[in-house]
């Protein structure tokens, strides 16, 4: 007879590792001391849980693990961009990337193996989809980096902010994201705010209300087109949810919060989305959304068929907008010249769709 699978607790936020300790027999503050263990002092060994007794320790190594993926290897750019490949379980590997900056330093982390979204500019989506991560391995991604980014020398964290913007989409991983989101906001995990944890999505607008209920964190939405006849080729999930359903779901999402904005991403192709008309129909299409702007140089990959815009159409761009009144800021590149820059991590997936040869709608069911 085969042994149980034990639990790995890394994915378990509050109120899940409250109800494993109840489930087991044990009161709920067990729960409190154990994240406090695992998460804000990374312990790896049950035996160094010194305020846990020795018969729970004994029952933890029998019933639960700490598992967190491989670093298969790691690279660091020439403007100290790091990214990590990591090898799961299976085999799989995903990529995240760590972006410094003067005062901040965010992590960008991966919420599945591939992506299911087929949008033409990113080079993820060219690997096809393979599965949903867990939120042990979500929440592993940041454990991962702050171990090897250690603590400035006031004691902080390196990692300051950290946004769900590497491989896939992170509403269609909908509860394990969640529950990872939980943990870097719980103050006896990561203590992050709110407002430095932005979750990226293309706009699968049922679940953007659903996350304003379960986890009101930063929105940014990728949008890269002003009408849907240009956003339907780009980013094929608007066939399903158009502009008009996602900026009202954008509205409701901030509603609540009237100094709140949503962060619109719009990756600059040349001759596709970046000219003055597109920019001023831009404008047009969110004079009413409390939003700001990230004008994102296009990163190339083999065989795409994208370039990038130039310097001068992306600050033309940015000054019709900006013009009208509308926060706009371009995106530094960075990383790129080890692949870890926007719409350039690909990992090591195994691509089980036929992705390439399909290029069929995506399912959402």
């Amino acid at each position: 007879m085969t042994a149980p699978a034990k639990i790995n607790l890394l994915g378990l936020d509050r109120r899940a590792l409250e109800e494993f300790f109840a489930a087991i027999g044990e009161k709920p503050f067990r729960a409190a001391q154990v994240m406090s263990w695992l998460h804000h002092y990374s312990i790896d060994d049950f035996d160094a849980m010194s305020n846990i007794g020795k018969e729970l320790r004994v029952r933890l190594q029998d019933l639960a693990v700490m598992d967190m993926p491989a670093i298969v290897h790691e690279q660091t750019a020439q403007d100290g961009t790091r990214k990590w490949l990591l090898r799961l379980e299976d085999g799989n590997c995903i990529e995240t990337v760590f972006i410094p900056e003067d005062d901040r330093g965010t992590l960008c982390v991966s919420s599945q193996v591939g992506c299911t979204l087929n949008c033409t500019f990113c080079s993820t989506a060219r690997q096809g989809f393979n599965r949903n991560l867990t939120a042990a391995e979500i929440i592993a991604q940041l454990r991962i980096a702050n171990r090897a980014l250690g603590r400035d020398p006031k004691g902080e964290r390196i990692v300051t902010n950290v946004v769900l913007m590497g491989m896939g989409e992170p509403l269609l991983n909908f509860d394990n994201v969640v529950a990872a989101m939980n943990l870097m906001l719980d103050d006896l995990a990561y203590g992050l705010s709110k407002r430095r944890v932005t979750l990226s999505t293309a706009g699968v607008v049922p679940l953007l209300d659903r996350l304003h209920a379960a986890c009101p964190v930063s929105l940014a939405v990728s949008l890269h087109a002003p009408n849907d006849a240009l956003r339907d080729q780009l980013v094929p999930l608007n066939k399903k949810y158009p502009i008009a359903e996602l900026l009202a779901a954008c509205k409701r999402y901030v509603a609540d919060e009237p100094r709140r904005r949503v962060t619109f991403e719009y990756v600059m192709l040349a001759g596709v989305n970046d000219s003055p008309e597109h920019a001023r129909a831009l404008v047009k299409l969110l004079h009413d959304v409390p939003s700001k702007i990230n004008l994102i140089p296009f990163n190339p990959f083999p065989e795409t068929r994208y370039a990038r815009s130039d310097q001068a159409a992306i600050d033309r761009f940015r000054d019709v907008l900006m013009q009208a009144g509308l926060v706009t800021m371009t995106r530094k590149t960075r990383g790129d010249d080890i692949d870890a820059a926007c719409g350039q991590l690909a990992g090591r997936v195994r691509d089980r769709t036929r992705r390439a040869q399909r290029r069929a709608e995506p399912r959402l069911s």
